[in-house]
């Protein structure tokens, strides 16, 4: 699958050799506040335990991975989108309800490209036959809850979200 350029950004599959990037977006704690409290990624957790969760989940075919987030205009990597059956982690994955996530770098934040981007992608996951999303967010992650909204996600359900790696209450959101 690829992911034509919107109006301002442009789309990679992320592989391993991302890895830097991966790390360096993970180094600012407010980026990282919602996702484990804002503790900073370490290069070993990257190429440990990041890297190989989401090579399990990767199928470039069906789009289903990350994809890399550049501006258009100078390039700059700004972040990435998540592309993945819906608690793939879990003992109860949902190949058939694509989950949508997002992380990027705070020097972006405000400017609409994380809806863009995850907008992007959902579209073109829809002209390859998706048509059921969902995204996950910590209940007092209001930004990422907006672009849920923006995205025409509804509110369904709260979730003890569990897996080897993470364990907390979220809200989930589905078209």
């Amino acid at each position: 699958m690829q992911i034509r350029d919107s109006e301002r950004l442009t789309y990679h599959y992320v592989t391993e050799a991302d890895a830097d990037f991966l790390w360096e977006l993970d180094q600012d704690e407010m980026v990282m506040k919602f996702i484990n409290g804002g503790k900073k990624s370490s290069r070993e957790d990257i190429q440990n335990i990041f890297v190989p969760r989401f090579q399990a989940y990767s199928n470039p075919a069906l789009g289903w991975g990350l994809w890399r987030v550049e501006t258009l205009d100078n390039k700059e990597s700004i972040g990435w989108v998540l592309v993945r059956p819906f608690g793939f982690f879990t003992k109860s994955p949902e190949s058939d309800n694509i989950e949508l996530g997002w992380r990027f770098k705070r020097s972006s934040w405000g400017k609409g490209y994380a809806t863009e981007a995850a907008n992007a992608v959902k579209e073109s996951l829809y002209e390859i036959g998706m048509d059921k999303f969902s995204a996950i967010a910590n209940p007092e992650n209001q930004a990422s809850i907006n672009i849920m909204k923006k995205l025409g996600m509804r509110f369904s359900h709260e979730l003890e979200y569990k897996d080897s790696v993470f364990q907390e209450l979220v809200v989930v959101y589905t078209t």
